[in-house]
């Protein structure tokens, strides 16, 4: 299940935000409502995406995040992430001359603690001050560790309280009607298992689910598609389907059901910029659209199937398709008046255009972390193990993003930004039984060069924290703490 407290800090604050100016996004404010729209949100609180306290936005913040996201069409949610810093990953705490010197300390001593390197370089930075000024402990680390310079170590061997809660919300407060003004401003998605059983190829006879998608402005039917089963898998498959049918909405509303809390629904949704609202655990009046079109589903077009012998799940979508297509869409609806498909195509639009099938793909999967086995450079996703590019091999954690229904397409991505980087394979220890290796790409300092930190010192192979130690006992004038006694081979 999604977890926003598990989800990335830039990531919650972007979401905050574009929940924020999502309602002006769905619902353009008419000429000269726009500061009035925006001083009723500064003056609300919200939750603090990281504590979880009340705050408040001023007026200028909020204008400012909402003709961001108003600019970026196609991504509002990402326009609203905090920014990178130009430098990011640069480091430029450790200088041109510094990054060499601890390249070759790194090569000479590669089982070395990060601590003793930092210690090291400090004797070196001290005795050649043209080497720049000595970098926090913190930042040598993070430097060590992005660039590969990796410590190597040695090898070790019915009634329930929801139910009773939502009866008395319905009974001490008011329902009302509601509608979106723009086309595509506002979706419903539900399941609905039908009343006809279908023969299925093990020959058993199955209720299918009818998942039907709608638009709340014009009724219209975006996409309707019957399936064996209210999985996740299925959920994003007829969701794709109708966003290339009829562009992407600003809002979807569902319920609180397995398949539309599943990460790789919400983690979607959230991708593509569109706001997901959900009803009130045992309150399905509140999608009270989706309710009445079950009716006519029930009422008109399974009415005119009962008699069907032999019912397949191919012969039902056929049979579906045509009849919304042909007579839901064409007649006109009783609440609005005009045919939903009339109101659809006449009516403002507010939706934005679909993205390609393998944008849609990846959109629509589970984001996780994973550590990088140092051994073999693979991470475990779901018992399989898959194969990490040699170019990455330093990275200590990995973000993928995968659908649990498609263990073949994973994919891996930098985690601060959601990039798409590479797609990952699972191991195929057949094909690398063959014995035949790749060369590993150069990371910082993994080509073979020479081991020299001349002219920082005397080449003897001697650390230079450990050679200041003896300078120093030796400056003290004391003699060493030892009796020496001379052996021979004679004497033994």
């Amino acid at each position: 299940m999604f977890n926003e407290q598990e989800s990335r800090r830039h990531e919650r604050w972007a979401w905050l935000r574009f929940s924020i100016v999502g309602s002006l996004l769905a619902a353009p404010p008419a000429r000269g409502q726009l500061q009035a729209e925006i001083a009723e949100l500064a003056a609300k609180e919200w939750r603090h995406p990281i504590s979880g306290q009340p705050t408040r936005f001023s007026f200028c913040t909020i204008e400012r995040w909402y003709y961001r996201a108003l600019a970026a069409k196609n991504d509002p949610v990402g326009t609203l992430r905090r920014k990178l810093r130009s430098d990011s990953g640069q480091q430029p705490s450790l200088s041109e001359k510094l990054r060499p010197v601890l390249e070759a300390q790194y090569r000479s001593h590669k089982k070395w603690s990060y601590q003793l390197h930092f210690d090291n370089l400090g004797v070196l930075v001290r005795q050649h001050g043209d080497l720049g000024p000595m970098p926090s402990y913190t930042s040598l680390r993070r430097y060590m560790q992005s660039h590969g310079l990796i410590r190597k170590r040695l090898a070790r061997a019915k009634d329930t309280p929801g139910t009773l809660k939502a009866e008395k919300r319905l009974e001490t407060r008011e329902v009302r009607s509601y509608e979106s003004e723009y086309t595509n401003g506002l979706w419903h998605l539900d399941f609905h298992q039908g009343s006809l059983k279908v023969l299925t190829p093990e020959a058993e006879w199955v209720k299918p689910h009818l998942l039907a998608i709608l638009d709340d402005h014009s009724r219209l039917i975006c996409h309707a598609q019957w399936f064996f089963g209210e999985t996740a898998e299925n959920l994003v498959h007829g969701l794709c389907q109708a966003f290339l049918k009829r562009q992407m909405p600003r809002s979807l509303l569902t319920d609180n059901g397995g398949a539309m809390l599943a990460a790789e629904t919400r983690q979607g949704l959230l991708n593509l910029s569109v706001l997901h609202e959900t009803t009130l655990p045992y309150s399905p009046y509140q999608n009270g659209k989706q309710e009445s079109f079950w009716g006519q589903v029930e009422g008109r077009l399974l009415a005119m199937m009962e008699n069907c012998r032999d019912l397949t799940l191919p012969l039902l979508n056929d049979a579906t398709q045509a009849w919304i297509e042909m007579e839901y869409q064409r007649k006109v609806h009783s609440e609005i008046g005009v045919a939903p498909l009339q109101r659809f195509l006449e009516s403002p639009n507010v939706g934005r255009d679909s993205p390609s099938i393998e944008d849609l793909r990846i959109a629509f999967c589970a984001e996780t972390s994973r550590s990088q086995r140092r051994s073999d450079g693979t991470i475990s996703l779901i018992s399989v193990r898959y194969e990490i590019p040699g170019r990455y091999r330093h990275l200590p954690r990995i973000s993928v993003r995968y659908a649990g229904w498609d263990l073949s397409h994973v994919y891996m991505v930098d985690g601060r930004t959601g990039t798409v980087l590479t797609r990952l394979y699972p191991l195929d220890k057949a094909r690398n039984a063959d014995g035949l290796r790749c060369t590993l790409e150069s990371i910082a300092c993994d080509s073979p060069v020479e081991t020299e930190a001349a002219p920082y010192g005397p080449n003897d192979g001697m650390a230079p924290l450990l050679r200041k130690l003896i300078e120093d006992y030796a400056a003290t004038g004391l003699p060493p703490a030892y009796l020496p006694k001379t052996t021979s081979k004679e004497e033994s």
